[in-house]
Protein backbone atom coordinates (compact mmCIF):
# COMPACT_ATOMS: atom_id res chain seq x y z
CA UNK A 1 0.00 0.00 0.00
CA UNK A 2 1.26 3.50 -0.35
CA UNK A 3 2.77 5.33 2.64
CA UNK A 4 0.86 9.45 1.12
CA UNK A 5 -2.83 8.98 0.80
CA UNK A 6 -4.28 10.63 -2.86
CA UNK A 7 -7.57 11.81 -2.48
CA UNK A 8 -9.61 12.48 -5.36
CA UNK A 9 -13.11 12.66 -6.55
CA UNK A 10 -15.31 12.36 -9.46
CA UNK A 11 -16.40 15.44 -10.34
CA UNK A 12 -17.44 14.34 -14.14
CA UNK A 13 -20.58 13.02 -12.79
CA UNK A 14 -20.91 15.23 -10.25
CA UNK A 15 -20.52 13.21 -6.99
CA UNK A 16 -22.40 13.81 -3.91
CA UNK A 17 -21.73 12.62 -0.38
CA UNK A 18 -25.12 10.28 -0.77
CA UNK A 19 -24.14 8.72 -3.91
CA UNK A 20 -20.05 8.34 -3.19
CA UNK A 21 -18.46 5.55 -2.47
CA UNK A 22 -15.04 5.38 -0.89
CA UNK A 23 -12.36 3.17 -2.67
CA UNK A 24 -9.27 2.43 -1.26
CA UNK A 25 -6.19 0.98 -3.92
CA UNK A 26 -5.20 -2.22 -3.15
CA UNK A 27 -3.05 -4.52 -5.09
CA UNK A 28 -6.01 -5.61 -7.32
CA UNK A 29 -6.78 -2.23 -7.84
CA UNK A 30 -9.96 -0.62 -6.66
CA UNK A 31 -11.86 -1.31 -3.96
CA UNK A 32 -15.32 0.15 -2.52
CA UNK A 33 -15.54 0.33 0.72
CA UNK A 34 -18.44 2.10 1.85
CA UNK A 35 -21.11 4.37 0.52
CA UNK A 36 -19.29 8.05 1.84
CA UNK A 37 -22.50 9.09 3.10
CA UNK A 38 -22.08 6.32 6.32
CA UNK A 39 -18.95 8.27 6.94
CA UNK A 40 -19.43 11.19 9.38
CA UNK A 41 -16.63 13.90 10.89
CA UNK A 42 -14.98 12.97 13.56
CA UNK A 43 -15.86 9.37 13.75
CA UNK A 44 -14.11 6.53 12.37
CA UNK A 45 -15.46 3.27 10.49
CA UNK A 46 -13.47 -0.25 10.19
CA UNK A 47 -13.27 -2.00 6.93
CA UNK A 48 -12.25 -6.07 6.38
CA UNK A 49 -9.83 -5.84 3.32
CA UNK A 50 -9.39 -8.97 0.99
CA UNK A 51 -6.08 -10.11 2.36
CA UNK A 52 -7.46 -9.86 6.19
CA UNK A 53 -6.09 -6.50 7.16
CA UNK A 54 -8.61 -4.18 8.83
CA UNK A 55 -8.40 -0.23 7.50
CA UNK A 56 -9.87 2.72 9.56
CA UNK A 57 -11.82 5.12 7.16
CA UNK A 58 -12.30 8.66 8.27
CA UNK A 59 -13.74 11.74 6.50
CA UNK A 60 -13.13 15.26 7.79
CA UNK A 61 -15.40 18.74 7.86
CA UNK A 62 -14.29 19.08 3.96
CA UNK A 63 -15.60 16.06 2.57
CA UNK A 64 -12.29 14.57 2.07
CA UNK A 65 -11.77 11.07 2.74
CA UNK A 66 -8.93 9.24 4.38
CA UNK A 67 -7.68 5.48 5.09
CA UNK A 68 -4.90 3.97 7.29
CA UNK A 69 -4.53 0.51 9.10
CA UNK A 70 -6.64 -0.29 12.07
CA UNK A 71 -3.85 -2.01 14.07
CA UNK A 72 -2.34 -0.33 16.71
CA UNK A 73 1.28 -0.55 16.65
CA UNK A 74 1.94 0.14 20.25
CA UNK A 75 -0.91 -3.01 21.45
CA UNK A 76 -1.31 -4.62 18.26
CA UNK A 77 -5.23 -4.32 18.48
CA UNK A 78 -7.72 -3.31 15.82
CA UNK A 79 -8.60 -0.37 17.39
CA UNK A 80 -7.70 2.70 15.19
CA UNK A 81 -11.33 3.40 13.64
CA UNK A 82 -12.29 4.31 17.47
CA UNK A 83 -9.72 6.88 18.26
CA UNK A 84 -10.26 10.75 18.39
CA UNK A 85 -9.61 13.00 15.58
CA UNK A 86 -8.00 16.30 15.76
CA UNK A 87 -5.72 18.31 13.64
CA UNK A 88 -1.83 19.60 14.54
CA UNK A 89 -0.67 22.33 12.17
CA UNK A 90 -3.13 20.96 10.36
CA UNK A 91 -2.25 17.82 9.85
CA UNK A 92 -5.14 15.81 10.31
CA UNK A 93 -4.94 12.79 12.87
CA UNK A 94 -6.51 10.19 15.03
CA UNK A 95 -5.55 9.29 18.57
CA UNK A 96 -5.58 5.70 19.65
CA UNK A 97 -7.99 4.98 22.17
CA UNK A 98 -5.56 2.82 24.35
CA UNK A 99 -2.50 4.33 24.55
CA UNK A 100 -3.31 8.00 22.80
CA UNK A 101 -0.44 8.06 20.02
CA UNK A 102 -1.66 10.25 17.27
CA UNK A 103 -1.37 8.89 13.52
CA UNK A 104 -1.57 11.30 10.48
CA UNK A 105 -4.42 10.20 8.16
CA UNK A 106 -2.46 11.34 5.15
CA UNK A 107 0.50 9.75 5.81
CA UNK A 108 0.11 7.44 8.61
CA UNK A 109 2.99 8.50 10.42
CA UNK A 110 2.81 8.24 14.30
CA UNK A 111 3.45 11.95 15.44
CA UNK A 112 4.46 11.18 19.14
CA UNK A 113 7.20 8.13 18.02
CA UNK A 114 8.08 9.47 14.51
CA UNK A 115 9.84 5.61 14.54
CA UNK A 116 7.02 3.94 13.96
CA UNK A 117 3.76 4.32 11.53
CA UNK A 118 0.41 2.66 10.39
CA UNK A 119 0.15 1.92 6.47
CA UNK A 120 -1.52 4.57 4.70
CA UNK A 121 -3.87 4.09 1.76
CA UNK A 122 -4.96 5.77 -1.39
CA UNK A 123 -8.05 6.57 -1.26
CA UNK A 124 -10.64 8.21 -3.84
CA UNK A 125 -14.46 9.06 -4.09
CA UNK A 126 -16.63 7.94 -7.07
CA UNK A 127 -19.93 8.17 -7.90
CA UNK A 128 -22.11 4.57 -7.76
CA UNK A 129 -22.94 2.07 -5.58
CA UNK A 130 -21.05 -0.08 -3.12
CA UNK A 131 -20.21 -3.59 -5.07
Amino acid sequence: MSTAIDTTTDTATGTAAGTATVEILGPDGWLALCPLGALIPGRGVAALLPDGTQAALFIDRGGRAYAIGNRDPFTGAQVLSRGLTGSASDRPFVASPLLKQRFDLATGACLDDPSVSVPAYRVRTRSGDVA
